[in-house]
């Protein structure tokens, strides 16, 4: 049984591709798979520049300052990936739902997604669950997954140097 198959690991998806986009299609396509798409298409060239397109798109989501930006730049997204919700079961996998046309392309397919799960994300964690690294020398996006809704930083690394750094700032004074 598929419950939300469009939450987190679908604005995860985006992060990793905003983070470090792919530079070619076999590449978008492997990583797509990668974080659990079902493969119904064959990744091209076209894929690639409509992914990339939307991932500038997307940032502006990622980078608005304010709830009601942030709703607007995802509103825009949404209504250009909209399409009406369907039952759909791939190859036996289980009956799910999907939020977008069938037969789409690659680029379709991840915009519709990647929207589609970063408004359940927003709307079901908080507004403000996605952002930008805190560490001065990273502009790394993450969406924020924990518990306490209190993330600043991508990951471990930057938390920890940026951690260090303000500790050395500290004994230094």
């Amino acid at each position: 049984m598929h419950i939300n198959p469009y939450g987190e690991y679908a604005v995860k998806l985006g992060i990793d591709l905003l983070n470090s986009p792919p530079s070619s299609a076999t590449e978008l396509g492997n990583r797509c798979v990668d974080a659990g798409l079902v493969p119904d298409w064959t990744a091209t060239d076209a894929d690639l520049l409509d992914t990339l397109e939307f991932l500038r798109d997307w940032a502006r989501v990622v980078d608005a300052t304010t709830e009601n930006d942030r709703a607007d730049e995802l509103n825009a997204l949404l209504a250009q990936a909209s399409a009406y919700p369907r039952l759909t079961n791939h190859a036996d996998d289980g009956w799910h739902m999907h939020y977008r046309d069938p037969n789409i392309e690659l680029g379709g397919v991840i915009r519709a997604l990647v929207s589609v799960g970063t408004a359940l994300h927003l709307t079901g964690r908080g507004m403000s669950r996605l952002d930008r690294c805190a560490a001065a020398d990273c502009t790394l996006a993450f969406a924020d997954t924990s518990r306490t809704g209190r993330q600043r930083y991508c990951g471990t690394v930057c938390s920890n140097r940026d951690a260090v750094r303000r500790h050395r700032a500290r004994a230094a004074s």
